[in-house]
Formats: C-alpha cells, structure tokens, sequence
C-alpha cells in the first residue's frame, strides 16, 4: 500500500545529492543478487534458440545485448527512484503518476510480464532434475506430479522466509554458478567446431534471425522483476542519489551479465550442431541437461544439470518476488477501489496459494518452454521494460532530465522489435 509521507533524509548523502557512497558488499549483494535474477531459464534455453539461427547473428546479438540490457533496466529504475513517497514500488508509482486506471492496467501487465517466467521454471526445474534422475543416476523418472511439488514447495519455502535469507540463498548459489559457468564455458572449447564459423548468412536471413532471437535475449538477460524492489531500497538507503548508485550497480551487473553469459553461449553454440540444437528444443531441456545427455566427459554430465538447477532457482528467487509484488498490487487496487478493508495476512495467503497451484500444475502438464517465452515472456517484458519507462520520460516531470538523449531511441527501437517480432514470425 502507498504510505503519503515524503522521503526524509536518512543519510550525509541525501542531503548533500552531489555525494555518493563507493561500492560497497551491499553493492555487491545487489548486483549479484541481480545477476542471478537473470541468469535462470532464459540462459539456459537461449543458446537453442540463438545458436539454430548460425554463428554471425549471434555476434551481432553479443554487441546489441549489453546496451539493450542496460539502458532499460536503468529506465525503469529511475522511473521508480523518481517518486517523491516512501516506500513506493513500480505499482504504486504508476498509479502515482498516471491515475488509478491507469494503475490498475499497467500493474496487471507488469504481473503477466512475470508470472509466465514463474511458471516456465517450474516446468524448467521438474525436466532437468528428471532428465538428471533418468539419465545421470539411472533411476526411473518419478512420476510427475510429486517431483514438481516438492522441487516448487522447497523453491517456495525459501522466499516465504522472508527477503533477508533470500538474499542469502541468492548470494550464496551465484558464487559458485559464476565459477563453473564460465569453467564450463571454457571446459567446451576443445570440442569447438569451424562449421557455423564459415558458414555465412545473406543479409535478409541474418536480420530476421536477429529480430526473431531478440525477445528470448530480452527475457534471458532480464532482472526487472527485481529491480522494483531494488531501486526501494536504494531510495530508502540513499535518498537522493539512489539513482545515481542505481545506475553504477546496473551497469556493472549488465557486464557482468555479458561477458560471462556471452561467453556461455557461444561455447555451447560451438559445441553443438544445429541438428543438436533442434533436438535439444524438442526435447524441452535446458542446454546443460542436454549437453549432460550427449557428452562424454563425466563432468559435464553431472555438473551440467547441477548448474542448472542452480540457475533456475537462483532466478526464481527475483522473479518469484516480482510476481507476487504485482499480484499484491492488482489484489489491493481492485479492494481499495471498492472501498473494501485490505488484510495484508489474508492477501498473502491467497497469493501463495495461488502461486503454487498454478506452478505446479503448468509443471505437470510440461507446454514447450521456448514457445511460451516467444509468445509471452519476451514481448510482454519488452513493454514494461523498454517502452513504459520511455514514456514516462517523456510524460512525467519529475523525470524531465531525462528528455531528448540517444539513448532513450535505442531503447524504444529495441522494444518495439521484441513486441513486434513474434508477428514477424508469424509472416515468415
């Protein structure tokens, strides 16, 4: 809920907005806590994805992703450190400077931006711990339905536990999904193959390969889920300059993102034919349970599915919090609006509740990963990440300072192809 009192100074730094703090662990917490956000299902899948589309777009996609990831991210953090509440997340700050209706739509939209990734590493999750099961151990698959539930109550059971030991979890899974991602990365390169390398597309088929991979870019490189909560706390720590330290810590988490992420997908890419990398798409794996299935070398097969699992659940976490955040938001809009009482316990019971019949059950029934990230995930996120910010700038005083720079272009452009490219799809 909205509190009505202004933001007080907390600290030497907010009055005095020319000064800002160095980095700090609390920094670092963030950015890898960041970092995890975004390293989940949609790393996992967007070598498949990337990499079936040959060698050169998927350079050209390395030079774009950083800036794209960036600039967007850093729009809508400063788009929720602009309100003068305290307090106020990305829902209570739309409603504070576009209406209530206004509110209540784009609060729905940020939610279905999200909920789809909640639901898609529940799917992602109970395939590769049973792909691990069958393939690595030798057990039979368990059936389908007690795997999944259990994966997604201890999933749960962390964030009911509060922001705190999230955290924690968070901070202490990426340390080591940091070390053996980029081991992984350079463990592949000796099976590395020449063939995509020379093979070299024409201009028409190297763009629409770039424009149809750009929402599954968007969506692995995504952490906005997180960055609402991450800019209140930044607002609550350091006032005035909470966007400044907001944008050294987004852009230190987006090359952090690039170069080890980057760097992962063109190993796996170079590891794999396109024939591979088509099966490991029907087969509904992330890449490393897929590599864990075809390789050789015993590490892979069994560090590959751990580092996924890692990948998901830290990424779950951020996600998790974003999804619930906006369901909060729709849930105590629609009761204020009819001036009904709003009990925080009863809201959040309902919420998890209903998060957990809904991951469970799209866990069970197992839809194509990579179709719901093309047609929801990638375009919905693209709206409230690249274009609602934009528009914003342009239409929010508080954020004038902002107006009539290069940047905000690119970013429009970059959410308009993600938006529209699942219709170029379509005409392909």
């Amino acid at each position: 809920m909205q509190n009505e009192a202004p933001v007080t100074p907390v600290n030497d730094t907010q009055a005095n907005p020319a000064a800002i703090q160095g980095w700090t662990r609390k920094d670092t917490t963030w950015m890898l806590s960041l970092f995890g956000t975004a390293v989940g299902a949609g790393i996992l899948f967007l070598p498949i994805n990337a990499g079936m589309g040959g060698f050169w777009p998927l350079v050209m996609m390395a030079l774009i992703i950083g800036p794209m990831t960036y600039l967007a991210h850093r729009g809508l953090s400063r788009f929720v450190c602009s309100s003068q509440k305290q307090g106020s997340d990305i829902t209570d700050v739309v409603e504070e400077y576009f209406g209530v209706g206004a509110g209540k739509a784009i609060t729905v939209l940020y939610f279905f931006a999200i909920f789809p990734i909640v639901l898609i590493y529940g799917v992602g999750i109970t395939n590769t711990v049973d792909s691990f099961i069958v393939n690595q151990l030798g057990f039979a698959s368990p059936p389908r339905f007690i795997l999944s539930g259990l994966l997604i109550i201890a999933m749960m059971s962390v964030m009911v536990s509060g922001e705190k030991l999230m955290l924690k979890v968070t901070q202490f899974l990426v340390y080591p999904l940091v070390a053996i991602l980029a081991f992984m990365s350079l463990y592949l390169i000796p099976s590395w193959k020449t063939d995509a390398i020379m093979q070299v597309p024409q201009v028409g088929d190297f763009l629409g390969t770039v424009w149809l991979t750009i929402p599954v870019l968007v969506f692995a490189f995504n952490h906005s889920p997180a960055i609402s909560q991450f800019s209140v706390a930044l607002k609550r720590e350091h006032g005035q300059n909470a966007a400044k330290k907001a944008d050294i810590i987004l852009r230190n988490t987006s090359m952090m993102l690039v170069s080890f992420v980057m760097l992962f997908v063109f190993s796996c890419v170079l590891s794999l034919s396109p024939t591979q990398l088509a099966e490991a798409k029907a087969q509904n794996l992330p890449i490393l349970s897929y590599l864990a299935n075809v390789h050789s070398s015993g590490f892979v097969s069994y560090f590959g599915p751990i580092i996924a699992v890692i990948a998901i659940v830290s990424s779950f976490f951020g996600h998790y919090m974003g999804a619930t955040e906006g369901m909060r938001g729709i849930i105590n809009k629609q009761l204020r609006s009819s001036k009904k009482e709003v009990s925080a316990k009863k809201v959040d019971k309902f919420i998890l509740g209903f998060m957990f019949v809904t991951i469970w059950g799209v866990a069970v029934i197992n839809p194509s990963i990579l179709g719901m990230i093309e047609a929801l995930g990638g375009p919905i996120i693209a709206a409230i990440l690249y274009l609602m910010p934009m528009y914003a700038v342009y239409k929010v005083p508080a954020l004038k300072a902002y107006r009539g720079r290069i940047s905000n272009v690119f970013v429009v452009i970059a959410g308009l192809l993600a938006m529209t490219a699942i219709l170029f799809g379509m005409l392909s």
